[in-house]
């Protein structure tokens, strides 16, 4: 039988992926504090998580706050830096918050 070309869907990295789903997975910990302690008028669910140069990007499932850029600081968690992103893009709403 002769060979159609196809090999398949492109293999990843698990190590990479696993990062990725790690951080997400962090980031939604800190929304779920921040909820619970009241911090945040309501409840935030990570979409995604994008990565450039000097930042990440928090995608939100919500109509009233749609990312938060966290900063890559040395020196500072990632834990600590979207929390400290998304109290400050709280603050920046206007409006009513809940829902």
């Amino acid at each position: 039988m002769p060979h159609s070309g196809y090999i398949g869907p492109p293999k990843t990295h698990a190590a990479s992926t696993a990062k990725v789903v790690t951080l997400e997975a962090e980031a939604q910990q800190v929304l779920d504090e921040l909820f619970s302690e009241e911090l945040i008028p309501f409840k935030l669910n990570v979409g995604k998580l994008t990565k450039a140069s000097e930042a990440y990007t928090l995608h939100f499932y919500d109509s009233r706050i749609h990312s938060a850029k966290v900063p890559l600081t040395k020196g500072h968690s990632f834990r600590d830096m979207v929390r400290e992103a998304v109290l400050a893009r709280v603050a920046k709403m206007s409006g009513p918050l809940r829902k």
